[in-house]
């Protein structure tokens, strides 16, 4: 039985890796690993922090690339590059990228059956996040298997009219987490501490991360205003930490704004210090989707910069607080979370709803059973 994962970017690496993982070491199955490389720099760092290599690497971001001649590139390479040099019995897709989308066309178009991972997220609203809302809700159409991270995810297919292979099994991102930490504990965290050697440990850690479409122009100085007068306000007690993405929209701005002792930016952090700082910080504001899931597994509160998220179980769950990038409801909830313990602890100890570190292995015996 051979089996493609085919993925592009760095969280779709690491959602994939546990499953990788876990069918390379039964030899029923013949695994191929296959970029698209989305994200070049930080796919690379996933990928060698796991010890996962490549059979197919396509290499496709080019500068100024538009989306719609990367999904036609992306389609094209896939299917010359990778799917008529071997036969496969399936393709493994995971998430709403365009690497999934070009992914599972190209897939179809040869009649491979599609496996989707994290299946059945919606915001419903298709330009919110854009265009990964549209990317996912034409890969369940295409897709053969969904295998959902909860049954509200399950719940969003059913209302589409898919209901044939649907699977909730958690999400692999806290299989990924577990092993990750696990492998950072292994070794010496002084690589960490120096890494972060600016950080006053001793102080509450703030994480903030911002870094999606939907949040240039306003909302981003809506949000940068609101994490200034947060620090500004607690100057003896906290520290923020804000990797900065790269992007011109992103980076330009954050380096204007946020000009204070207590507020130290990085470049985008690998992998694994991203989660070792999770793990140190007191809470998260972000807009990434997988550290929405990941934070509640280390007890850690997560106010969530978007107007609508597809992942609203873990807002249902009481593990965070949709804040979108009102300047006020920002300042409201950081406030709270510093000064009302009770409130904290509450969200802190709340139940992580997306996994327990076992959804790999989930994945594989459901797939045993509908082979055999």
């Amino acid at each position: 039985m051979k089996l493609l994962f085919l993925f592009g970017t760095r969280p779709e690496a690491i959602k994939m890796a546990p499953l990788i993982k876990e069918f390379s070491k039964d030899s029923k199955f013949e695994v191929r690993v296959g970029l698209t490389a989305q994200h070049r720099e930080l796919l690379d760092q996933v990928m060698h922090f796991f010890g996962i290599t490549a059979h197919y690497d396509l290499n496709v971001m080019k500068p100024n690339q538009t989306l719609h001649g990367l999904t036609s590139v992306l389609i094209q390479d896939i299917t010359e590059k990778i799917l008529l040099q071997e036969k496969f019995d399936y393709v493994f897709v995971q998430g709403d990228t365009t690497t999934v989308l070009a992914g599972s066309l190209a897939a179809f178009y040869q009649k491979i059956p599609v496996i989707h991972i994290e299946a059945g997220l919606r915001s419903k609203d298709k330009f919110s996040p854009f265009p990964e809302e549209i990317n996912r809700v034409l890969t369940s159409h295409i897709a053969a298997m969904h295998f959902c991270p909860t049954e509200t995810a399950k719940g969003f297919l059913e209302i589409e009219g898919i209901s044939k292979n649907v699977f909730v099994v958690g999400n692999t991102v806290i299989d990924a987490l577990l092993n990750g930490l696990n492998i950072i504990k292994n070794t010496s965290e002084e690589v960490y501490f120096k890494k972060f050697e600016k950080v006053d440990f001793s102080k509450k850690i703030i994480l903030v991360t911002s870094h999606r479409r939907e949040n240039f122009g306003h909302p981003l100085d809506e949000i940068l205003e609101a994490v200034y007068i947060v620090a500004e306000k607690f100057f003896n007690e906290i520290e923020i930490i804000f990797p900065v993405h790269p992007n011109p929209n992103v980076k330009e701005v954050v380096s204007k704004k946020l000009i204070a002792p207590n507020i130290i930016l990085y470049n985008p952090l690998d992998y694994p210090e991203l989660i070792w700082v999770m793990d140190k910080s007191y809470f998260i504001m972000t807009d990434s989707g997988g550290i929405q899931e990941e934070a509640p597994s280390l007890g850690k509160p997560v106010l969530v910069l978007r107007e609508v998220t597809e992942r609203m179980e873990g807002v249902d769950a009481g593990t965070a607080v949709l804040v979108g990038y009102s300047k006020e409801k920002i300042i409201f909830e950081a406030e709270k979370l510093l000064n009302d313990s009770s409130y904290y602890n509450r969200i802190a100890n709340s139940v992580n709803p997306y996994g327990d570190g076992n959804t790999a292995g989930r994945v594989k015996q459901i797939l045993e059973k509908v082979i055999n």
